[in-house]
């Protein structure tokens, strides 16, 4: 699985031919025991990876999980125990809590924009603006924190952009050559197209042949009007400028989905530790 490969590459990069510090001071007999401590508050993500890294580096590690992904914690919590040998422990150690961290604070600020579009029917997307190479960690991480994913990858919808629709020679080439592609291919991909102003719109709509709709740097009026002239056979999506300010009065136009890449290339790791415990 992918998430198997993505923990095997980052232990290679991290470990390379030795933990050499634990090698040559710590005994190959030793165990330990350690605790997660939570220390900033926040949404708690990256639990159940923890327990996949700490197992696929050394299976005898036992984990006891207190807290779970998507709980709400606070400064002082902890997150879980593990237990086993201590030369295991501390070759993981830094990479359970990069992932955690990272993901707690994805999920954190996930959960912040979730909530202001509360009582409205518009849902929370992610964007393709992740780090190489973790990018399912932290869409997985948006999910902890209440929102969706948008398309994964280039391979799993056609999203036509400004700059697809520049190189194709407008909208309708775009599309019509899209649709064309799809029949030559056999593949059955939903298609998203981008409008950058009315004109954009109106082509689109008159053409057709198309599943969602985004609705790029309108303003809130903008998007308002934009949305009484598009039938309801297609999803709406809006992007591009819009702040946790603002967020709310888009949300209530009625689109069906806002997508912030803020979620995942901007946000505040929540800061923790993992701690030797002695009796």
């Amino acid at each position: 699985m992918l998430v198997d490969e993505i923990i095997e590459s980052a232990l290679l990069e991290d470990i390379g031919d030795g933990d050499h510090s634990s090698l040559a001071c710590v005994p190959e007999s030793a165990r330990g025991k350690a605790t997660l401590f939570v220390k900033d508050d926040g949404i708690l993500a990256g639990v159940d990876l923890a327990v996949r890294i700490f197992r696929k580096y050394d299976p005898s590690l036992e984990v006891d999980v207190l807290i779970i992904d998507g709980t709400p914690v606070k400064k002082g919590d902890i997150a879980f125990t593990v237990t086993g040998s201590s030369r295991s422990i501390l070759a993981t150690e830094r990479l359970v809590l990069n992932f955690m961290q990272r993901m707690s604070g994805i999920a954190t600020q996930t959960n912040r924009i979730v909530s202001l579009l509360e009582g409205t029917s518009t849902r929370l997307l992610d964007t393709r603006k992740t780090t190489p190479c973790i990018r399912y960690m932290e869409k997985w991480a948006v999910r902890i924190g209440g929102g969706e994913n948008h398309r994964f990858a280039l391979y799993d919808m056609i999203m036509l952009k400004d700059n697809h629709i520049d190189y194709a020679g407008g909208i309708k080439p775009a599309i019509e050559r899209t649709q064309a592609y799809l029949q030559e291919s056999g593949k059955t991909l939903k298609v998203e197209i981008e409008v950058r102003d009315f004109d954009e719109l109106h082509q689109v709509l008159e053409i057709g042949k198309v599943d969602r709709i985004m609705l790029d740097n309108f303003t809130v009026e903008q998007l308002d009007e934009a949305l009484k002239l598009i039938p309801s056979q297609y999803e709406t999506e809006a992007s591009g400028g819009i702040t946790i300010e603002t967020i709310r009065d888009y949300a209530e136009t009625g689109v069906d989905f806002i997508s912030v890449g803020a979620l995942t290339h901007s946000f505040k790791s929540l800061d923790m530790s993992l701690k030797a415990e002695f009796n």
